[in-house]
């Protein structure tokens, strides 16, 4: 798959997943949860019924099963793309190898490791690799001028490849906000209820009171386990991210200066 292709791709999946979640949300909130077969005669929830004591949370539910389908499917497609940009073997293998072979000026293994490792980083290298050779052949540049062009080179490679790890991290990073509040939401809304239930004349009604108090600490639980998981893989893809660009950054580094001290 070409590099637009891929992009063209994680675009749609950002594009296409929120809604697609909203659909299959409900779809389980209402069939799956909401089945009869859950309950008893007064629909009350069965007795360690798990799917209708969820289904007890009200209407917000589904909103916070949309937002937690959302972060699942965001998880595993950034997965893949991130491991596909790392290449198919180690990635610290990889750049050492690259070091080696430049150290020995061997620029076409050096290449060679290119094609057997694949993904972005090795796209980011190979094209700093190929300007390498060319200013290897270029009698016009001073030798100041070759460096930066070489650099230059990968900063351009490294500005087309990148930019695609990022991908939806913003949907992460707002869905562990949104999640909080939109399950504070449903907290409040539990509340109203229980506290209704209490302002009733005469002696409260007790199975209202639960299930306002139920609604209230399901949509608290459910919010706060989505923004949880969205958190901690936000930091997770974060740093992942940040490991390949100093990877590539000390690669195109070494890459410069090796030209620099075997051509003075």
């Amino acid at each position: 798959m070409s590099q637009a292709q891929t992009k063209k791709s994680t675009n749609w999946v950002g594009i296409l997943t929120i809604p697609i979640a909203f659909v299959v949300a409900v779809s389980v909130y209402m069939f799956i949860f909401g089945d009869p077969n859950n309950f008893n005669a007064d629909h009350t929830p069965k007795e360690g019924n798990f799917f209708a004591i969820i289904h007890e949370g009200g209407v917000i539910v589904p909103l916070l099963m949309t937002l937690f389908l959302t972060v699942l499917t965001i998880v595993v497609e950034r997965l893949l793309i991130i491991s596909k940009a790392k290449g198919k073997g180690s990635l610290e293998s990889f750049l050492q190898e690259v070091k080696t072979q430049l150290n020995k000026s061997e620029i076409a293994k050096a290449t060679s490791a290119c094609d057997k490792q694949k993904g972005s980083v090795a796209n980011v290298v190979r094209a700093g690799l190929t300007k390498y050779h060319e200013m290897e052949g270029e009698k016009e540049l001073e030798k100041e001028q070759k460096v930066l062009a070489i650099q230059k080179e990968m900063e351009e490679a490294t500005s087309l490849e990148l930019p695609m790890l990022e991908k939806n991290l913003s949907i992460l990073a707002t869905i562990a906000s949104v999640a909080t509040l939109v399950g504070l939401l449903g907290t409040v809304i539990g509340m109203i209820k229980a506290f209704a239930a209490l302002a009733t004349a005469g002696t409260p009604d007790p199975d209202a009171l639960s299930s306002g108090i139920s609604e209230a600490l399901i949509n608290t639980a459910i919010g706060i386990g989505t923004s949880a998981i969205a958190i901690i893989f936000y930091n997770v893809f974060t740093n992942m991210i940040d490991k390949l660009t100093y990877g590539i950054d000390e690669i195109g580094f070494s890459i410069a200066q090796t030209f620099a001290s075997k051509n003075k």
